[in-house]
């Protein structure tokens, strides 16, 4: 499935699936308009061409004393395809890590790091950089919260 082939009832239904993915079908399909039926057979088939990946829950990480989010900016010497695999599977390995990507600019990585505190921030870091030869590492500590897990822009 495609952009092309989703249509406003299916975006209507992602929509109301990532204000609350605990809908029952019942209710997601008298916000959509449709059957049971009909929306139980759209579920499956945006599953199945893999839109939805799954089901998750949002915490509220600071009642669970996660308060310290980091978006940590790494760039290396290394491009190889070896490097890189091992690096994203030692990244893998680092649970505090929420969010990964190979950027463009600057810097070759960004990780955005959740943690208790300071203290844990450092352990996180030392695991970091233990394994993998990086050129340089740069952390940015988030003072407030503004907007965090928006719904994707449908």
């Amino acid at each position: 499935m495609n952009i092309e082939n989703i249509d406003q009832i299916d975006r209507n239904l992602l929509n109301a699936l990532q204000q609350d993915s605990s809908r029952s079908q019942r209710e997601l399909a008298e916000i959509v308009g449709l059957s049971q039926n009909a929306c139980w057979r759209r579920l499956q088939n945006l599953h199945a061409s893999g839109v939805i990946l799954g089901q998750t829950t949002r915490l509220d990480r600071t009642k669970l004393g996660l308060g310290l989010v980091v978006f940590v900016m790494l760039r290396t010497r290394h491009h190889s395809a070896e490097w890189l695999k091992t690096f994203r599977s030692h990244v893998g390995t680092i649970r505090e890590v929420t969010d990964f990507f190979r950027i463009s600019g600057d810097y070759d990585y960004m990780l955005k790091v959740v943690t208790a505190d300071m203290a844990s921030y450092d352990a996180v870091y030392q695991r970091l950089i233990a394994k993998v030869d990086l050129d340089s590492v740069t952390s940015y500590f988030a003072m407030e919260t503004i907007a965090e897990q928006r719904p994707l822009p449908l």
